[in-house]
Parts: C-alpha cells; sequence; structure tokens
C-alpha cells in the first residue's frame, strides 16, 4: 500500500510532558513512578466531593520555561477550565485542563529533515492534569476485564500543541526528537516514553497536493516512540490515501496503533471540543502571570541543544553528524565534555563515546549516565594509557568492558590482569622470526606485491602475543625483515 503522490499529507502532533515536579498539579501527591498501584493518592486526585485543588506553583514555571524555549508568547492571564468525560481512567468523570485561554500560544520549533531545515508553528502550550492508567488483561480486542491504577491521576501534564506545518512521517518523527531533547535540556520532563512520562497523538489529514484547504482529520492516540510515531502516520496516510482513491469517505475519528500488527484500528468515532462541555474550573481562580516572573526564568535556561551542536563543531571540531548525536542527550553532552577536558583530543572522546560507551548503556538520559560506573576522568585515563604506549586500543576496548562491568579504573585491571603492551623491540622480533617463518605463504605474497600482507603478519604477531604488542613497533620490524617487493 502507497500513498499517492496526487496527495500531500497534513500532520500536526499533539505532545504530553509529564513535569517533573515531586509533587501533583493540585494536590501534595508524590509523583514517583513504579509504586504499588494506587498507592499514591487522596481524595483531591480521587475526586472526593468537597475537595478544593491547589495550582502546584513548579508546575507553573516549568511550563514557562518550555514556553519561552519554544519561542511562545507567554499571556499575562490563563485559566483552567474542566473539561468532563466519562472514562474509567478519571476518577472525577472531568479532567481540570486549559482551553480557551491557555499558559502559552504561538511558538516554533525548528527542525531537520530530508537534508533541510524547517520551522514548525506551535499552536499553544498549556496545562492539565493527567489521567490514570488502565491495564487491560490480554489485547484491546480480546480482554476480558481492566485494572485501573490511578497513581499517575493528578501529575502535572504540559501538552504541546503543534500547528499543522508537518508534511511526512519522517518531519513528524524528527519534531518530537527535537522537542524531546529541548524539555530533557530544560529538566521539565525526563523524556521517558516507554514509563509514558512522554506521549505523543499524531493528527493525520491528506489533501490534493498544491491545496490550501484542510482534509478530514483522523488522530492516532498514546505514540510512544520515535519510531511508532513515524510508523503510523506513513501507515494512515497510506490508508487514507487507497480509502480516497477507492471513492470512500475519510471519517474524523479516534485510532490507535497496533505496532505489532504494523496498523492503525478505530477506536472511537472523534469528539469536537464542545462535546467535553468545557466550563472554567469554579475552584481555581485565574492565574495572572507577572512579566517580571517570566523575564527572570528567561535568564535560567540553559544553553539548547541546536546551539550546544553549533558550539561542538566549532570549539571541538567535531563533524556535525558526531555533535548532534552528543548533544540529543543534556546529559550526555555534559559527560561527553567533562571527558574532553581531561583528554583533550576531541574526536577521539566522541569516537569512544559514541561507540563504546552507548553499546553499554542502557539509554542516555540523566538516569542511565548517573548510574555509569565510568565517569567522564576514568575514561580519559584509559584513552591516556593508550597514548603512553601501556596498552593498545584492542586491549583498551577489553579494559573498557572490565570497567564498565565492576566500576574499576583502567590502572587497576591493567596492573592485575598483566595487560602492559609489550614494547620491548628485542622481544618483539623474536616473535616476528617466528611469524614470518610459519607464514611463508604471506611472504610470497608479500614479495608479489600483495600490500594486504602485511596487515595479516601484523595480525598474527598480536594473536602470538595475546594482543599486548606495541602495533607501531610490530609494524616496523616487519618492514625491516620482509623482503623487496617486486
Amino acid at each position: 500500500m502507497r500513498m499517492t503522490t496526487d496527495y500531500e499529507s497534513v500532520i500536526g502532533l499533539e505532545v504530553h510532558a509529564q513535569l517533573l515536579t515531586r509533587s501533583k498539579m493540585f494536590c501534595g501527591c508524590p509523583t514517583a513512578f513504579g509504586r504499588a498501584p494506587n498507592s499514591q493518592t487522596c481524595p483531591i486526585c480521587q475526586g472526593m466531593p468537597g475537595v478544593l485543588p491547589v495550582i502546584n506553583r513548579r508546575a507553573i514555571e516549568f511550563a514557562i520555561r518550555t514556553a519561552l524555549a519554544l519561542h511562545c508568547t507567554v499571556n499575562a492571564g490563563c485559566r483552567f477550565a474542566r473539561k468532563h468525560y466519562f472514562y474509567p481512567d478519571m476518577p472525577k468523570n472531568y479532567q481540570i485542563s486549559q482551553y480557551e485561554e491557555p499558559l502559552a500560544v504561538n511558538g516554533w520549533l525548528e527542525i531537520e529533515a530530508h537534508g533541510t531545515t524547517r520551522r514548525i508553528g506551535i499552536e499553544r502550550l498549556h496545562l492539565e492534569e493527567d489521567v490514570g492508567k488502565l491495564v487491560h488483561e490480554g489485547t484491546l480486542e480480546t480482554a476480558r476485564a481492566s485494572l485501573v491504577d490511578f497513581n499517575r491521576s493528578g501529575v502535572p501534564l504540559m501538552e504541546i500543541v503543534s500547528k499543522p506545518d508537518l508534511r511526512s512521517p519522517e518531519e513528524a518523527a524528527a519534531y518530537l526528537k527535537t522537542l524531546r531533547a529541548i524539555l530533557m535540556y530544560l529538566g521539565v520532563c525526563d523524556g521517558n516514553m516507554e514509563e509514558g512520562s512522554l506521549r505523543c497523538d499524531t493528527n493525520i489529514s491528506l489533501r490534493p497536493r498544491g491545496s490550501t484547504d484542510y482534509g478530514v482529520k483522523v488522530e492516532i492516540k498514546n505514540l510512544n516512540s520515535f519510531r511508532n510515531v513515524q510508523l503510523a502516520t506513513a501507515y494512515e496516510g497510506e490508508r487514507q490515501s487507497a480509502a480516497i482513491m477507492s471513492g470512500q469517505i475519510i471519517v474524523q475519528e479516534t485510532r490507535l496503533w497496533e505496532a505489532d500488527k504494523g496498523k492503525t484500528l478505530s477506536m472511537r468515532s472523534k469528539e469536537y471540543a464542545h462535546d467535553y462541555r468545557y466550563f472554567p474550573e469554579p475552584d481555581l481562580v485565574p492565574l495572572k502571570v507577572e512579566q517580571r516572573w517570566v523575564d527572570q526564568l528567561r535568564t535560567t535556561l540553559p544553553e539548547l541543544p541546536v546551539a550546544r551542536q553549533q558550539r561542538f563543531v566549532t570549539q571541538y571540531g567535531l563533524p556535525a553528524y558526531d555533535a548532534e548525536l552528543l548533544t540529543q542527550s543534556r546529559a550526555l553532552a555534559d559527560y561527553y565534555e567533562a571527558a574532553a577536558r581531561e583528554y583533550p583530543k576531541p574526536k577521539i572522546v566522541s569516537n569512544w563515546v559514541l561507540s563504546e560507551l552507548l553499546r553499554e548503556l542502557p539509554g542516555d538520559d540523566e538516569a542511565a549516565l548517573a548510574r555509569c560506573p565510568i565517569p567522564p576522568r576514568n575514561l580519559a585515563r584509559l584513552l591516556a594509557l593508550i597514548d603512553g604506549g601501556t596498552i593498545s586500543g584492542k586491549i583498551a576496548k577489553d579494559v573498557f568492558e572490565k570497567m564498565y562491568s565492576s566500576g574499576e579504573d583502567a590502572e587497576t585491571i591493567v596492573k592485575r590482569e598483566g595487560l602492559v603492551q609489550v614494547a620491548d623491540t628485542g622481544a618483539l622480533a623474536s616473535v616476528v622470526d617466528q611469524i614470518l617463518a610459519a607464514n611463508a605463504h604471506a611472504v610470497e605474497d608479500w614479495k608479489k606485491g600483495k600490500k594486504q600482507s602485511l596487515g595479516f603478519l601484523v595480525g598474527q604477531v598480536m594473536k602470538a602475543t595475546q594482543g599486548k604488542a606495541n602495533p607501531a613497533i610490530v609494524n616496523q620490524l616487519l618492514l625491516e625483515k620482509l623482503p623487496k617487493q617486486s
């Protein structure tokens, strides 16, 4: 199934980010993930009669910082509203959210996709409380029962709604990836999509190429990875294209992405905003945001991913590809810079961080780096051992794995296991002679001009010395002892 080239996709994303506050949006319950079901609730987040919500100031601060980073206008006043709907994951049958008077509007975010930079508009940024979590026994289609955990109910949730400026599944994934990096740099969200800290709904419609009118919009709910955003959006575009070409009518609806089946499934007909029966939250007064507070928060914004990526290229001379990967996570970028200060050969540090370190780490976020058993200083000291001729690059990789599993430094491991590189010319000369005698065919190949024979012989010497021979000395000795090429 392919999408016809007569139509183009019109895509917008609604990104929901749980804020890293210690308490919930309107009560004092903790927000820690993974606790026993329904153990972090109180009468307020359970929606008991007569309770009064209180706004979490820290959540407002995090949302303002995000709005500023996304070039939004922070409104001088905003208001919370009740959004009514009757689902089992919302105990009071309404959600406190923002509707007509959001916290911030009219921002933008630049993304890289298809080799070009595009500016994607942001319609609004508003705050609300998260809902509970339903746990289904079996699949959605065959579930015999559903259980509900209200621990998540009331957790501060920031919704960032893009304008329908995205034109391809690749752009949609790039937008989410870029936005996630900014949220993590700001320290307002941990970006953990597997745990649901960051979730995304995709809205997609098709229209004839060149038209300025919008088609019928379909929403795909709760996508939890960049890959799923891209795959689900691509599938839905192809599904709508095939339907249009066969004369079917596209209906406005909400669909779910079945990742294991690689397709979207209809969930329910899409409600319009008035179906939610919004009205101002009577228990919360309108919120006034003082400009001086906004100005003060602006001064606390960190160096954001794009700026840091550009600096890595200019300051450290890194390729743009390396700089982009290293700056996707603030914690990873911090780790890299700390190691590069200790071992001022930026490209070598980049190679080891992006290959050896990321191969071992379970993730690149702050939590994963905080648990990393190899601090930046120890990585730098390992690389210094290579420079000093103490160990070879090959042995260094083995040492790195042992450092990661044990938490020990490189010097301790090298000394205990006798891994010091052999640099004694006399001792290596004897090994080289043995290898040349045992590999006469390689020597003949060398004489005939086959230069790859040298690499083979170096490898044999390294094997014979268990990787401890100094490669430079081995190369020098072989070139001295091999006959001249014909």
